[in-house]
């Protein structure tokens, strides 16, 4: 009988050229079917919730694949964990609908940008947090992330290259917190367009450092013109924290228990 097994997945993306199966480098998509191959004695692919960008990390990237395997859901991490690198590692698994889809069950996501504001570097943070060494103001970085909350036409926070049908995305939040010399910005939403987190999170950082003027979101909003914003931040600093789903889409009509 088939089954349709959600994984959550944890990574250290710094040595993969991003979660998508590609031939420029190795890839998350491509470690975790090499693990499932092994495991289970024949080719499976995955579908996972959304793409992340090489050196981009994960806490909460989700996946879905089928399987006529008799292994319990419960024992997939385990399983798993004992086949793949060091740097990517399966936290929770469950069994869902067949109906069910990683990427268009997604009803929200949240990521999380880090940013580590001293004069000085710090070589035990230096693969999970961008470097900013000049003072920022957290101040006008909440002012500019007021702006940026609500639903709009993000093309100005977009890269080239990415395939969405409609740049209108809904931004519920923006969190920023300053913990000593760290700086951690949440970013909650509907969806998110090619870099966009990346260009909110360097949007952002240019406020802090009074590069320009938190309102001038405003103006980007109005021409979609990307030259007015901030930098596209580094990959090294974004996470994927959490992908949101209705738990109608994760039960069977059956009322399937979800741990």
């Amino acid at each position: 009988m088939t089954r349709r097994i959600l994984i959550t997945i944890e990574y250290d993306g710094t040595n993969y050229s991003g979660w998508q199966v590609q031939e420029n480098g190795p890839s998350i998509q491509e470690e975790i079917e090499k693990a499932l191959f092994k495991a289970e004695k024949r080719t499976i692919s995955i579908t996972g919730a959304g793409r992340t960008d090489a050196g981009v990390h994960a806490r909460g990237q989700c996946a879905n694949f089928d399987t006529e395997s008799k292994i319990p859901v419960e024992k997939y991490p385990f399983v798993l964990n004992a086949l793949l690198p060091h740097d990517i590692s399966v936290s929770k698994a469950l069994e869902v609908p067949l109906g069910f889809s990683a990427r268009f069950c997604a009803e929200s996501k949240i990521y999380t940008y880090r940013i580590y504001n001293r004069r000085q570097p710090n070589a035990l943070k230096s693969r999970f947090f961008h470097h900013v060494p000049m003072p920022l103001d957290i101040d006008k970085m909440r002012l500019c992330a007021d702006f940026i909350v609500g639903e709009h036409d993000f093309t100005a926070f977009s890269a080239a290259g990415g395939t969405h049908k409609s740049p209108v995305r809904k931004v519920y939040s923006i969190d920023i917190v300053k913990d000593g010399d760290d700086i951690l910005i949440s970013v909650f939403g509907s969806g998110f367009l090619y870099n966009m987190v990346r260009i909110i999170a360097g949007t952002l950082i240019a406020a802090g450092l009074d590069k320009i003027s938190p309102n001038i979101v405003e103006q980007a909003f109005i021409t979609n013109d990307r030259r007015l914003l901030g930098a596209t931040a580094p990959a090294k600093g974004l996470e994927l924290t959490k992908v949101n789903y209705s738990p109608k889409d994760l039960q069977e009509e059956h009322n399937v228990r979800i741990p």
